[in-house]
């Protein structure tokens, strides 16, 4: 416990460290600025505002900002990419309760509660309930980061590349079990982003791969190219296909009387907790985060209502659950990152690319060799969470204002932004094409059911399984069998093959019992 506080005490040294700037015009005086407390108030901002515009995301915005980052220093760069990506799970809820539209994924089941408790004049307590469950939830999930941080990292060094090949089918057969709707259809999105990880180049002869002798795909598909196609594009076609402009007259009322009610606080505090330990224990898991956070929370709190029946129509839980868990899991979805280095979702992974362009290996090794960054970043995460509170509760007014632009004025000006971002990354305009043209892709997949997430986690894992598979198989000199026989490896494998059986069961059995009624007829 002892080692925790002095490295909490190492972050928050880190955090508020000031450097001194000399501008010319002071005449030599030198002004203290402390940089990664403007930083982490930057991100917080960005991440809020990212949040609150549907359509953007926060994929799209750390890939956007990524170039961006190249000259700061490591630890300010990290803390302000976090700062967006937690961030934008606060300022999704304003859009869900106010307009009913979604800023974040993690904030589709906020809108269920929230828009109908909006509809009866109760937006300032459901706004108020999200920004101080996401509050609490975000506080407790730091601490759960600092406490797991050291322990898994011991355990992380235990791991080989079988091990780790392991994992990681573990993180996909989550993302196949959580996914909503079809089993198939998440399997086949899994498949579908392991083949496109795969075109390019072989990673150890350097041969050309599916890329049918096409340059630009030589160096392979860009990870926030496919990312800003399937999410950005594709969520603003579907948003101008199912029409903006419904249910915005709220928007031109005044949000007065913010603070909920002594009896919203009594309701909502058991739903707090609860969506916070299921977030912190989703978040996690690769393959979990915030969006499968939320609907747990939700489908949990519907199973314990005495009367699920309010749900759906205004209940201030449906709510404070999915909002703390969302919050909760995007925290803690750092733990993997920090002491595995795995990314356990597509954000997580914009950031070991910004790991890399600083030249940081992720893994267990960076807790070890650099600690000033890792407990600096978790540091940061208290102070962002007040911040975050102190923007969203008193700047409703303005986000509600930004909301007020037209939409036929606000996406245009949405699909220029990702361009740019797309474009700012290799500087190649094919790129932008080819995100066009996975938006296409991307909506006809949201049209037809399929979800675009196990797609991007399969792209995000492909290189990293396949390197630890081909390392595994060295090292036993070609014997399969190493995944089984090692104990790690064969207990995540096991657990994995469980998992699939379990999510595979059901549909089996409605099946059978669809056959059997036929038969019976």
């Amino acid at each position: 416990m002892g080692d925790i506080f002095s490295n909490l005490g190492l972050g928050f040294g880190v955090v508020f460290q000031f450097v001194q700037w000399t501008p010319a015009f002071l005449g030599g005086a030198s002004i203290p600025i402390p940089v990664n407390i403007l930083l982490c108030l930057i991100g917080a901002l960005v991440g809020t505002l990212v949040g609150v515009l549907p359509g953007i995301g926060t994929i799209a915005t750390v890939a956007m900002l990524l170039p961006i980052t190249f000259g700061l220093p490591p630890v300010g760069a990290l803390i302000m990419l976090a700062g967006i990506y937690y961030g934008a799970q606060y300022g999704g809820s304003t859009t869900s309760i106010l307009v009913n539209i979604p800023g974040e994924a993690g904030s589709v089941v906020t809108a269920l509660d929230g828009f109908q408790m909006a509809k009866r004049g109760r937006a300032g307590p459901a706004l108020a309930i999200a920004a101080i469950g996401s509050f609490f939830a975000g506080c407790v999930a730091t601490v759960l980061i600092a406490l797991l941080g050291a322990p898994l990292t011991k355990i992380a060094l235990a791991f080989g590349p079988a091990e780790y090949f392991s994992l990681m089918v573990l993180g996909l057969i989550f993302a196949v079990v959580l996914a909503k709707g079809s089993v198939l259809k998440a399997i086949a999105m899994i498949v579908m982003g392991l083949l496109l990880s795969m075109v390019g180049s072989d990673i150890e002869t350097g041969a050309s791969r599916m890329a049918f002798n096409i340059p630009e795909l030589a160096d392979g598909l860009g990870f926030a190219t496919l990312a800003m196609g399937l999410f950005g594009f594709a969520e603003i076609i579907r948003n101008l296909d199912a029409g903006g402009e419904t249910d915005r007259k709220l928007v031109q009322e005044k949000v007065s009387g913010l603070m909920p009610t002594r009896q919203d606080l009594k309701e909502t505090t058991p739903a707090i907790l609860r969506g916070t330990v299921l977030g912190s224990i989703l978040g996690i898991l690769p393959g979990g985060g915030a969006v499968i956070a939320s609907f747990a929370a939700y489908t949990l709190e519907k199973k314990v209502a005495k009367d699920p029946s309010r749900f759906g129509h205004g209940e201030i839980r449906g709510v404070a659950a999915p909002e703390s868990a969302n919050n909760a899991a995007a925290q803690t979805s750092f733990i993997p990152l920090l002491t595995l280095g795995i990314p356990p979702n597509a954000v997580m992974a914009l950031m070991v690319g910004a790991m890399t362009i600083h030249g940081i290996v992720p893994g267990p090794q960076v807790m070890q060799k650099q600690p000033e960054l890792v407990w600096g970043m978790i540091a940061s995460m208290w102070v962002g969470n007040l911040m975050l509170l102190i923007i969203n509760l008193p700047l409703v007014g303005i986000w509600v204002r930004l909301l007020r632009v037209p939409y036929r004025l606000m996406f245009p000006s949405i699909v220029v932004f990702c361009c740019i971002g797309i474009y700012s990354v290799n500087n190649a305009p094919t790129d932008v094409m080819i995100a066009g043209a996975f938006g296409l892709i991307g909506y006809w997949l949201i049209k037809h059911d399929f979800e675009p997430a196990p797609l991007l986690l399969g792209m995000v894992l492909g290189p990293l399984m396949e390197e630890n598979l081909r390392r595994a198989l060295l090292i036993s000199r070609g014997d399969w069998s190493v995944f089984l026989t090692r104990p790690l490896s064969a207990v995540l494998m096991a657990i994995a093959a469980a998992l699939l059986i379990l999510a595979v069961l059901p549909s089996l059995r409605k099946k059978r019992d669809e056959v059997f009624v036929e038969s019976e007829n």
